[in-house]
């Protein structure tokens, strides 16, 4: 890989796929297809940028269970460098995915061991030779781990490297949320997650930019000198989950490699339509 170094802080584990035609309702039986996957925001995200030939490198805290060798072997055969803290007392990241006929997922998440991301597992070591840092929301959103992701943040800013998060879940954002995230250069939320934050004009006096993604009506980037927008690829959605993460991966591949916001977005959208198009969070 000969893309630019970006650094992922995020959550690294198995996701536990079940789709259905239709989900069950409360206290019923469905058929359903079943699989076990690499999964977690941060990790999704690293994975795509290094098939799209970004270096990426993931910061995040596994268990010692069976569960982090399979996550670890996971990421090594993707080509990604992981820094995983090895935490003794809680078990690896696991989410359960339920997938109906029409691709939506509905997820159950026990962050476990990610939960648990401290400022010492994000050394500046970790650091050295990035061009750029990203932070999933997760790690914000949660107190646990807060701390992690807010020193994440400061250490890129003091060694001059530019910034993004993404909010990950408009349920969970909380009214602090943009004091959380205030001078961080690219905010990355859904249409949701835009709207929970108080809408472009509130946000863009927090952050430099923000690339906001809209589903089947593309993505749009706003900052302080202009709007651009990309419409979607049609396509028959197989699976949602981390396209989010993969827009992500395709836009900041592009972005810190220099392209223009549209060509950014390009790129977003491109890797977000290959995401929904097969089955898991990753880029098989």
């Amino acid at each position: 890989m000969t893309g630019p170094r970006i650094v992922v802080v995020g959550d690294a584990g198995l996701d536990v796929h079940a789709t259905a035609a239709t989900l069950p309702v409360r206290g019923g039986d469905a058929r359903a297809s079943i699989g076990i996957r690499p999964g977690g925001a941060g990790a999704n995200t690293a994975a795509w940028l290094a098939a799209l030939g970004a270096s990426p490198v993931l910061l995040s805290r596994v268990g010692t269970d069976g569960a982090a060798g399979q996550v670890r072997d996971a990421l090594a055969a993707a080509g990604v460098r992981a820094v995983l803290a090895a935490d003794p007392d809680a078990p690896t990241c696991t989410v359960i995915v339920l997938v109906d006929g029409t691709g939506q997922r509905t997820m159950l998440a026990d962050r476990g061991a990610a939960g648990r991301l401290s400022p010492a597992d994000v050394a500046p070591a970790a650091l050295a030779g990035a061009r750029h840092l990203h932070v999933s929301g997760y790690v914000l959103l949660d107190g646990s781990s807060r701390a992690a992701g807010l020193a994440a943040l400061a250490t890129a800013r003091a060694a001059g490297l530019t910034t993004s998060v993404d909010p990950q879940a408009a349920q969970l954002l909380e009214p602090g949320f943009l004091d959380l995230v205030r001078g961080v250069d690219l905010l990355l939320p859904s249409a949701g997650e835009l709207t929970a934050l108080g809408g472009a004009e509130v946000v863009l006096g927090a952050v430099r930019a923000v690339a906001v993604t809209a589903g089947a009506d593309g993505a749009t980037w706003l900052d302080r000198t202009g709007r651009w927008n990309v419409p979607a690829r049609p396509v028959r959605p197989v699976d949602t989950t981390g396209a989010g993460d993969a827009f992500d991966a395709g836009l900041l591949a592009g972005w810190v490699g220099g392209a223009t916001p549209p060509a950014a977005l390009r790129a977003g959208v491109e890797a977000g339509t290959r995401a929904v198009g097969h089955a898991g969070a990753w880029p098989f």
